[in-house]
């Protein structure tokens, strides 16, 4: 009798053991963050939200900041990731964990967000496209008075305060002016030396998979690669510098060296110019982050040993 009742009390367990390995899926949520001169309800954007649904079978939705477009080109990225705190953390739906895609300028707010964030929900998965990461040397041909004031009078306060893309515009050969002067990328990056904080290393290493996606055309990110951290050394306008061979990396400011070591970071380069991206290249490096994540379920565990405790 006694044997039969350890045999039983065995296969339980044992079955307590395998059922509770089981994964099952659960669809997680992801949001988008829209470059700058754009906005959530145009319709570019509300098609690609849709596609990203419809092809993964994960909600989606797109977050704004303030206005929409007005605020893309005149909030300072500083104030664009704090709103972004405060809406995310409002989300239910997020909660428990969400995946983000961003495109070009969103992706400064994006990250600011998943760095900067106190008590926020978890970012599985980063899906950034044409995002200019490391900075932009250079921006492109422009006749507006803003174009002026970004090439003229970047790194005063005004334009900081004023001027969106000012954020994130570093000058090669004018470091000392950028790291005291610019008020968002020195800090997103962790640039300055005496103000690197292993908060914002430790959220970025957080990432399951990080996914930058340069554009092959792209000329409106100067340097392109920039998408994928690469950058130009301090004082000089080259050589080009490839991510891995950047201070950033090889001295692991954010934890990028960290997430590559790790096999999280993938580095994709897709022909097109600045976010044109075929729906293959969106099927085949975009989706799979943001489909149905395993999660491993414990209720057979619990109800078996519930019968368990029930045998005689």
């Amino acid at each position: 009798m006694e044997k039969k009742s350890f045999q039983r009390s065995s296969l339980l367990v044992t079955l307590s053991i395998f059922f509770f390995f089981i994964p099952v899926s659960i669809s997680v949520p992801f949001i988008l963050f829209h470059g700058i001169q754009d906005q959530c309800s145009n319709g570019g954007v509300t098609s690609f939200i849709h596609l990203l649904s419809n092809l993964s079978s994960s909600p989606g939705s797109c977050l704004e900041i303030g206005n929409g477009e007005q605020n893309s080109v005149s909030m300072p990225l500083t104030q664009q990731a704090s709103l972004a705190c405060e809406k995310v953390k409002k989300m239910k739906e997020l909660s428990q964990g969400y995946n983000i895609v961003a495109q070009s300028q969103g992706n400064l707010v994006a990250r600011g967000l998943i760095e900067f964030c106190d008590n926020a929900p978890p970012v599985f998965n980063y899906v950034s496209l044409g995002g200019p990461h490391a900075g932009i040397a250079d921006i492109p041909t422009c006749t507006f008075q803003i174009c002026k004031l970004l090439k003229e009078e970047v790194y005063t306060d005004y334009v900081q305060d004023h001027i969106a893309p000012s954020g994130f515009i570093k000058i090669p050969t004018d470091m000392k002016n950028y790291l005291e002067h610019s008020k968002y990328l020195p800090k997103l990056n962790n640039e300055r030396p005496k103000e690197r904080n292993s908060t914002f290393k430790q959220r970025f290493t957080s990432l399951h998979n990080l996914v930058l996606v340069m554009f092959q055309g792209d000329k409106v990110v100067i340097p392109k690669e920039s998408c994928w951290f690469g950058y130009y050394p301090e004082g000089a306008s080259k050589p080009l510098l490839p991510p891995q061979k950047t201070k950033l990396y090889r001295e692991d400011w954010i934890g990028l060296k960290t997430l590559d070591v790790a096999g999280k970071v993938k580095f994709v380069s897709v022909p097109g110019e600045h976010l044109q991206m075929a729906k293959d290249d969106v099927v085949k490096y975009v989706v799979p982050y943001l489909q149905n994540q395993p999660k491993f379920s414990s209720e057979c565990k619990l109800n078996l040993k519930a019968m368990e405790t029930s045998q005689p």
